[in-house]
């Protein structure tokens, strides 16, 4: 029995021009701060003698390659993003890197999620995906309305408090 798994659904391209930047500042720490290190670090390894047997070595070796594989897949998914830096025409919908304020129904709760690209959802700074099933519901409406999310956990209703840019 083979590994291959189908590939995922294709994510959105869009990124916020704060994620772009997120992402070439890691790039360029790695390829200019980090990958050097690590370089220096295998080449005095390499001087040590036998390789087959030098941590150092095999370590080092195995982190370029990780540096590498990253700085790679960075720069083909900036390549290939659309940077999304203008509010929309009608700024009191939600579309693309909206803030939107959401009060649960059922719980009173009130949340805040931001609607990011794949590369930059973070849960501890409530960025979810535009390509997710909350974004999804949320994308295209207004204050004060009610939107039905399904969930692993069932169906949620929110209504939508507040939208910003």
């Amino acid at each position: 029995m083979g590994r291959y798994r189908p590939p995922g659904p294709k994510s959105s391209p869009y990124i916020t021009a704060d994620g772009a930047a997120a992402m070439r500042a890691e790039v360029r720490q790695l390829w200019k701060v980090e990958r050097p290190q690590v370089t220096h670090v295998v080449h005095e390894a390499a001087k040590n003698g036998d390789r087959s047997e030098n941590g150092d070595y095999i370590y080092g070796k195995r982190r370029l390659r990780e540096i590498d594989g990253r700085v790679r897949y960075l720069t083909k998914r900036l390549e290939d993003a659309t940077i999304v830096e203008d509010k929309p025409r009608d700024p009191s919908k939600v579309f693309f890197s909206a803030w939107v304020t959401v009060e649960d129904e059922d719980t009173g709760e009130e949340h805040v999620y931001r609607l990011v690209g794949s590369d930059e959802i973070d849960p501890a700074l409530n960025c979810i995906s535009i390509d997710g099933p909350m974004a999804q519901a949320l994308v295209g409406k207004s204050i004060d309305d009610e939107v039905i999310v399904k969930t692993p956990a069932g169906e949620r209703c929110l209504v939508i408090t507040a939208i910003r840019y």
